[in-house]
């Protein structure tokens, strides 16, 4: 009887521990989900901080890249402001040291026109004295070799040509006081009566000049054209071809001022009238030398 009385105690225990044991499996569970999640929470706070940093990183980055650029931008547009600043003021030094060697010229040539006065004063001198010694009339000796000094019976007597070194002596003073007409009539003078003198080129040139100053062009180009034809051995060639080529841009005719600084530079290539065409090409954004045409050796 106590044995069957045993039997329920022991049912009715088991059952009542049977829910605790799955209580406490559950909590188990429960813990180890907790776990978890706070595992992958951490994992998530890594990576966000991780890629906080990177994106800190990267944006630092773009900025300095985007500085650096900003500071390239800058130093390229001084460089370009420096170089055409550069060029400009070698132009005007160019130029300047043109002007400056131009004038040098004309007190030069106004300093040889006086030595060939004093020179032929000191021959004229000499004839004198020889025609005197000799015994002869007159100062004849004076007046020997000048144009139209003799005269047929019974005709009136030609004009005589001024002395050549008088004449252009006078001619380049008047030029340096800027009076233009009058140097103009004694240039043309010297080039009528004395053609064949090394003179006769240097006053083409003066006229060309006068013509430049006054803004006749056309006038000018004829000058400058006729000193290059007539006289390409002149000391003035180099700048004449340089106020040609100057004359003609000033005109508009663009290709052919184009092509007579180009031609003054392979004529003239070491003077300052060549450097001061190069650096008008340069300006006009023109090559130096032309483009070989297709079909050329």
């Amino acid at each position: 009887m106590r044995n069957w009385l045993r039997i329920p105690l022991v049912c009715l225990c088991v059952l009542l521990l049977f829910p605790a044991t799955r209580a406490v499996a559950a909590n188990k569970d429960i813990i180890a989900l907790q776990a978890q999640v706070q595992q992958l929470q951490e994992m998530l706070l890594s990576m966000q901080q991780a890629n906080d940093e990177r994106y800190a990183t990267l944006h630092q980055l773009m900025q300095q890249t985007s500085d650096n650029v900003g500071k390239m931008a800058s130093q390229v547009d001084a460089l370009q402001k420096a170089a055409q600043t550069e060029q400009g003021a070698q132009g005007n030094s160019l130029q300047q040291l043109s002007g400056q060697m131009q004038s040098m010229n004309d007190s030069l040539d106004e300093l040889r026109a006086r030595l060939d006065k004093i020179s032929q004063s000191l021959t004229n001198i000499q004839q004198q004295q020889q025609s005197l010694a000799a015994g002869q009339s007159g100062l004849s000796g004076a007046a020997a070799g000048a144009p139209g000094a003799s005269a047929a019976p019974g005709q009136p007597a030609a004009p005589q040509a001024p002395p050549l070194d008088q004449l252009y002596q006078s001619a380049v003073s008047d030029y340096n006081s800027a009076k233009y007409n009058l140097a103009s009539q004694e240039f043309g003078d010297v080039i009528k009566f004395y053609p064949q003198s090394d003179q006769a080129g240097n006053a083409q040139f003066y006229l060309g000049e006068i013509d430049y100053r006054s803004g006749n062009y056309k006038g000018a180009i004829d000058n400058y054209t006729q000193v290059l034809s007539n006289y390409p051995g002149s000391a003035k060639a180099p700048t004449a071809q340089l106020r040609k080529g100057e004359s003609e841009l000033s005109l508009g005719q663009k290709e052919a001022g184009i092509r007579d600084l180009r031609a003054l530079i392979v004529r003239h290539p070491q003077t300052p009238e060549a450097m001061q065409a190069r650096s008008k090409l340069n300006g006009m954004g023109v090559r130096i030398y032309a483009k070989p045409t297709a079909g050329r050796m």
